[in-house]
């Protein structure tokens, strides 16, 4: 079974922008394994909370990204 597991800032992704990254995900595994992979294709699309994850030994938060704080 393909699977992708996608982790994006809480609030960052809107529900139209998951839609499409979950059908073109699935496209990329039909063009890989074929069609016969799509009904058993994954696509996990995470929202992680504001400074909930990090990298190279740093928190990652919307403001060190650069981006606006989700509104309350």
């Amino acid at each position: 079974m393909p699977f992708a597991n996608f982790k994006f800032p809480e609030g960052v992704v809107d529900a139209a922008r998951k839609e499409e990254i979950i059908h073109r995900t699935t496209a990329m595994f039909v063009e890989y394994f074929g069609e016969a992979a799509r009904p058993y294709s994954m696509v996990l699309v995470e929202e992680v909370i504001d400074g909930g994850w990090g990298r190279a030994d740093e928190t990652l938060t919307l403001a060190k990204m650069g981006l606006p704080a989700k509104s309350a």
